[in-house]
């Protein structure tokens, strides 16, 4: 008679959120219920999504968006969390990485609207003060004041921090070993089966397929990429990014095609590869190295790309195989 199996079984796991898809990969012990993991999974990215939409009329973050300057507002605990880390990271970027650009996304229709042409002329080349000057916030009560008109847009980390969620919702069944994602932004925890980090693609900014121009390796870190070939808008020829500079009010205009950051959380990876995108490629190394990320910056070059690396992740031969460009 054979004997059972005692192994971790490898279970896939998916379902929609925030119009994209979350993924969840992971090694499960016998007798697990894995529907009981699937709907904690979804609650988690589901509690993200109506705390912190855009597209949701009534989530918590459209509330407060709603509220009068001067006014102390009470928000639940997850988007205070990631009002914190969002403003933290501005401070730390010097306004590059800024939650207070939700109007200019809307402007251009990157939002539940369609563009709006007189929105995106009063706020193209118009200063503007960075959010962390904008917005107070209360830890002790949980609520947050604006000292002035902002309108809040979390996109550039909210699906971040819902991978994060995953991770926090698979350690309530005891898992240790998973790859989880949420529209490209991935987090690893422990290893395969095999023994090996989990695989993660690096892909080619290319705005016509999905294909991978690289490999990277993780274990307990996450990955995020910011770029300009998914979600776009063309202007007399020219295809302009989803990702708003502050400096410029409208999208970034600096040349790359995208930026990947490793760190140990994927909330601080969605909101640094938002920054390095827009900082650009000079700037953007020099605030990575400054901040002691890996990063993985790709711009267009003719025909081809052109890669820069910085951070032990990024230059190690073994953790990032490139395949040919151009």
């Amino acid at each position: 008679m054979s004997k059972m199996s005692t192994e971790p079984a490898l279970v896939a796991l998916d379902g929609p959120v925030m119009g994209t898809r979350w993924s969840a990969l992971f090694r499960a012990p016998v007798g697990l219920d894995t529907e009981a993991v699937r709907a904690a999974l979804a609650a988690s990215v589901g509690e993200v999504d109506r705390q912190m939409s855009t597209y949701q009329h009534q989530s918590d973050l459209m509330r407060l968006n709603r509220a009068p300057a001067g006014v102390w507002m009470p928000v639940p605990e997850r988007l205070f969390e990631v009002l914190a880390r969002g403003l933290a990271i501005g401070r730390a970027s010097g306004g590059a990485f800024d939650i207070g650009m939700g109007d200019v996304v809307a402007a251009w229709g990157f939002g539940p609207d369609a563009a709006d042409v007189q929105a995106v002329k009063a706020a193209l080349g118009k200063t503007r003060p960075p959010a962390h000057e904008l917005i107070e916030l209360d830890a002790a009560a949980l609520t947050v004041r604006k000292a002035g008109a902002v309108a809040i847009d979390l996109s550039g980390i909210a699906k971040g921090y819902g991978a994060d969620r995953m991770i926090k919702a698979l350690d309530g069944f005891g898992i240790r070993d998973a790859l989880v994602g949420l529209d490209g932004e991935m987090r690893a925890r422990g290893l395969r089966g095999d023994g090996r980090p989990w695989t993660v693609a690096v892909e080619r900014p290319d705005y016509e397929t999905r294909t991978a121009l690289s490999v990277l390796e993780l274990e307990d870190a996450a990955v995020a990429t910011s770029g300009d070939y998914r979600h776009w808008v063309e202007v007399g020829g020219r295809r302009l990014s989803h990702t708003m500079d502050r400096r410029r009010g409208g999208p970034v205009d600096g040349g790359l095609a995208s930026v990947s950051v490793v760190a140990e959380t994927c909330m601080d990876a969605d909101a640094w590869a938002t920054a390095l995108m827009v900082l650009g490629v000079s700037a953007g190394l020099e605030m990575a190295r400054e901040q002691r990320l890996d990063a993985l910056f790709i711009e267009r070059d003719g025909a081809g790309l052109r890669l820069h690396r910085t951070g032990r992740i990024f230059n190690a031969p073994d953790q990032v195989v490139v395949s040919t460009v151009g």
